[in-house]
């Protein structure tokens, strides 16, 4: 029988298996990092489409607030005349003017600020807003989003006052000529006929309606006012996204 010798492989030094280790060790490190790199750049990208659209959505929003405070001044003003002409010796002589004044008194929509928060809904339901690194940047736009809300708070103030509005001025006015002031989308586009009056109230009922027209000042006035401490810190808020993140 024919004896086979067998073949020896020499026998590989440590060195080789620690080469071996080391470039392994070495390939897994490497794609590691440039997973973890690729994982930062696509946040970074993320985080830089939030702030764009955070940013223009604030920018709108400092516009419809700077509109709604005008808004409120004006109401004030009229308040103001609406209640020297029910207030003076012959308010009949202001009637076609006192009508008007009125039905817009008890009217909140035009005076309302709505926020374009699409976007902060977005960062806070999705835990998007751990995205953004800045951390005075964060906070400004948490103080930001918590006086907005703190805003919209004080319209279910405001719309209860407007309720007692209407409760006395139904002892007042006459519905019925309220609704010749309007056209078909509810605008006032004319002054009350020629032969309208008021009903028959009383000075109490006078009064009471004074009353309420003094809390419909007092709340428009409270609410222009924080209108402007909000429009002061959301520019503020856009002047930091400005400089933190270069935008124009």
């Amino acid at each position: 029988m024919e004896v086979h010798a067998h073949t020896h492989t020499p026998r590989k030094k440590w060195t080789h298996y620690f080469w071996e280790f080391l470039m392994l060790f070495l390939a897994v490190t490497l794609g590691f990092f440039v997973e973890n790199q690729r994982e930062h750049y696509i946040e970074h990208q993320r985080e830089k489409q939030f702030i764009n659209s955070l940013f223009n959505d604030i920018r709108s929003d400092t516009a419809n607030i700077a509109k709604i405070i005008i808004a409120r001044s004006a109401k004030e003003r009229m308040l103001d005349s609406l209640s020297l002409m029910m207030n003076s010796p012959r308010p009949l002589d202001f009637v076609k003017q006192i009508y008007p004044y009125a039905v817009y008194a008890g009217r909140t929509l035009p005076y309302r600020f709505v926020p374009n928060d699409g976007t902060m809904q977005q960062l806070k339901n999705s835990g998007a807003l751990r995205l953004i690194r800045n951390r005075p940047v964060v906070d400004s736009i948490s103080k930001y989003d918590i006086n907005v809300r703190n805003m919209l708070g004080q319209y279910a103030v405001e719309e209860n006052q407007i309720e007692h509005y209407r409760t006395a001025a139904a002892k007042i006015f006459d519905a019925l000529v309220f609704s010749q002031l309007m056209d078909e989308n509810a605008a006032v586009v004319r002054p009350a006929p020629d032969n309208t009056s008021f009903q028959s109230y009383s000075s109490r009922e006078l009064s009471e309606w004074n009353y309420r027209v003094y809390g419909l000042n007092g709340i428009n006035k409270a609410n222009r006012r924080d209108l402007r401490l909000l429009l002061k810190q959301a520019t503020e808020l856009l002047e930091i996204l400005k400089k933190e993140y270069h935008l124009e």
